[in-house]
């Protein structure tokens, strides 16, 4: 009775969930917000790049393009404003939040648990290290691909909206020089920014997979974290 007893308990306890508060609430607030604004920037500028076929009816009463363009631009408003304010919170919210902005590269073991996340998430290994924030390799990849995505996005998105404005108008003189660097060719920008979208809709694909794979192989919570701000290790 006793062994029984004692075997319960050791179950138990093997099942016991231990949790650590790992995301402020502003963080996943701009991390939802931020996912939408993607969301609509990447089907309204789809279809900026390849407009609908025209509609029928007098063209005075249709707006559909303008409409497109004005959520494209308003979720870009969102986007950039977001990301300054991420910014702001990498300075005053925990160190959780520095992740994606700061890498400690020059760190040999954070390096090589980069290349070990690499091995897991190819099946090369079969236990997982844990980790309270980003793994490694999800820092690296977030910032590579979010961080400087984010700016580049902003940059050449930007640059494009001046010259909607026109020469002097806010945006032109703030980002008007992007495209003078870029070759002075205003078609080359908007390929490039196109071809923006396309890798961020490809990392966000892959962003994706990653979170519901490790919320199931390795048995610690990721998609419930940023809902919560609680990373629950199961094991």
């Amino acid at each position: 009775m006793l062994a029984q007893q004692d075997a319960f308990e050791a179950e138990r306890s093997a099942r016991m969930v231990k949790a650590v508060y790992v995301y402020e609430a502003p963080l996943r607030l701009w991390h939802w917000v931020n996912a939408l604004a993607i969301t609509v920037l990447a089907i309204t500028g789809y279809f900026i790049g390849k407009p609908l076929p025209a509609l029928s009816g007098d063209t005075s009463a249709q707006y559909l393009m303008g409409w497109i363009r004005f959520l494209h631009f308003s979720a870009a408003y969102v986007f950039a404003i977001g990301f300054l304010g991420r910014i702001y919170w990498a300075i005053v919210g925990n160190h959780h939040a520095r992740q994606i902005f700061l890498l400690p590269i020059f760190d040999g073991k954070w390096w090589g648990e980069v290349f070990y996340e690499l091995r897991w998430y190819l099946f090369m290994v079969k236990e997982p290290n844990k980790y309270i924030g980003h793994n490694p390799l999800a820092q690296l990849m977030m910032f590579l691909f979010f961080t400087v995505g984010a700016v580049y996005m902003i940059l050449t998105g930007f640059a494009l909206y001046g010259e909607g404005l026109g020469v002097g108008s806010w945006a032109d003189t703030m980002f008007g020089w992007v495209i003078g660097v870029l070759g002075g060719n205003s078609m080359q920008v908007h390929s490039l920014h196109r071809l923006g979208m396309w890798v961020t809709l490809c990392f966000v694909i892959v962003h994706v997979y990653a979170a519901i794979r490790e919320d199931i192989m390795s048995r610690q919570s990721l998609i419930s974290t940023m809902i919560s701000g609680w990373r629950m290790f199961k094991d």
